[in-house]
């Protein structure tokens, strides 16, 4: 690890290098990316290895999963179709996919395009599947994913929901007329000069230098396997590419025209659209900072690699990271933190938590699950702690399980409101919703509202 490929010139890119030389120690993390544009300078950095069993060193040009960043991909080449009229994004998903089947018949009937994109579907939305190779493997998966069940009313509660934009990918195919990958080549990727930006399967993509994922077990770090998440999910977390390609997807986002998409639909999807709750809002698949200068973002993660994507037009900055670590997430926040302070002078400050007592407490306690997601909070020494219970499910529903990671308090700030106060899930603002009787039904914690389910 070292700052070989970093432009050492720029006192704030030698901080935010220095930052994850730090982390990746502390964090056994094998190799990390970093694009920064600020001010119309563009600074990258490559750090560490792809794989710990084939290594080779990871640069700016080092292909990397990016994950559910893809769905802003996926969200942009949805709002073309609508600046060109071909698609409506309050009619029902119906009217372009005639034989939608879900499991609740009022929402396969009411569900519209606007649902899918922010997360307000309300079916279990974290399911996942591989139906090969072909160009029939997506609609396969929109078909399975019929059965899964409705957990929410449709468009009342924001519930991060990854089948959604498997719908929505399929939306695209039907009113192209193409795959999606295809697509999203023809749409997005070739105009926008993206030449390193990829799906799987592809040819050229394994030409390239690529990272593989990590995971850490029994003080041993270990590549994640499978590789690939399968067709089926290419609109949903499959764009494969660089901080470099990432840097200028961001100033297309940012920038004032494009002969691609007008910036009034561009920034349509920076329009809150239901609140996230302390964190913020959703836009059309953009995450919405509550505070001034407002900051517009999406994470991403696959199997033992994690993503960080950032930009802020009023600043005229983005950044981009990315790490082939189960444990990038830690490092993605705590950098983030780092450059919105010193390129932006943004201090990043968190709800301060507050001593609760522990007869209050107990309503709160209970098992919490949604799709592959399930944890325990339990009250132990005068306070909530959160146990993850792993269920495996991802890329495939039969991948088992992996270790899961060490339990974590959790603590409140504000009525219902909650706080993580431990890695790797520190710093995550959760809260506690009710149903119409007032009692505890969903945690909403990493993005997900998980049902109380005892």
């Amino acid at each position: 690890m070292n700052l070989s490929t970093a432009n050492v010139k720029d006192e704030n890119f030698k901080k935010i290098s220095q930052k994850i030389v730090s982390e990746m120690k502390r964090l056994s993390i094998p190799g990390v990316a970093v694009g920064i544009w600020h001010a119309g300078v563009e600074h990258t950095a490559g750090f560490g290895i792809t794989s710990v069993e084939n290594p080779l060193p990871v640069t700016p040009d080092t292909l990397f999963q990016v994950g559910s960043i893809s769905k802003t991909f996926t969200g942009t080449l949805l709002m073309q179709l609508a600046e060109q009229g071909k698609i409506d994004l309050d009619a029902p998903v119906r009217t372009y996919l005639k034989g939608l089947k879900l499991r609740n018949q009022n929402t396969a009937k009411q569900v519209t395009t606007r649902h899918l994109l922010t997360h307000t579907g309300g079916w279990v939305g974290d399911y996942f599947n591989d139906f090969g190779y072909g160009e029939d493997a997506l609609a396969k998966m929109v078909k399975d994913a019929a059965s899964l069940p409705q957990v929410m009313p449709l468009g009342k509660i924001w519930s991060y929901n990854n089948v959604g934009f498997n719908i929505a990918a399929r939306v695209i195919e039907v009113v192209t007329g193409k795959p999606y990958e295809q697509a999203a080549q023809d749409m997005l990727l070739t105009p926008l000069g993206l030449n390193m930006s990829f799906f799987f399967p592809s040819d050229i993509l394994i030409t390239h230098r690529f990272a593989v994922g990590h995971y850490n077990e029994d003080k041993k770090i270990r590549v994640a396997r499978p590789w690939a998440i399968g067709r089926a999910g290419n609109g949903v977390g499959g764009v494969v590419s660089t901080v470099k390609d990432l840097l200028a997807y961001a100033r297309f986002h940012m920038g004032n025209s494009s002969r691609i998409i007008k910036k009034k639909t561009l920034t349509a999807m920076r329009v809150p659209q239901i609140s996230m709750g302390r964190r913020g809002s959703m836009g059309i698949t953009w995450f919405i900072s509550p505070s001034a200068p407002v900051r517009y973002s999406h994470g991403g993660a696959t199997h033992g690699q994690q993503a960080a994507f950032l930009f802020i037009p009023e600043k005229n900055f983005a950044i981009s990271i990315l790490t082939n670590s189960d444990s990038g997430g830690i490092l993605n926040s705590n950098v983030l933190t780092l450059a919105l302070q010193v390129y932006c002078g943004i201090q990043v400050t968190m709800p301060q938590a507050i001593k609760t007592a522990e007869s209050e407490l107990q309503e709160f306690t209970g098992s919490y699950r949604i799709g592959t997601e399930a944890f325990d909070l339990k009250i132990e020494e005068g306070g909530l702690m959160y146990y993850p219970i792993p269920l495996g499910g991802f890329p495939t529903p039969s991948t088992p399980p992996g270790p899961a990671h060490a339990p974590v308090r959790i603590a409140f700030y504000d009525k219902d409101q909650a706080i993580a106060l431990d890695e790797p899930m520190k710093n995550s603002l959760g809260d506690f919703l009710r149903d119409e009787k007032g009692r505890v039904e969903f945690f909403r914690i990493g993005g997900r509202a998980h049902k109380k389910i005892k």
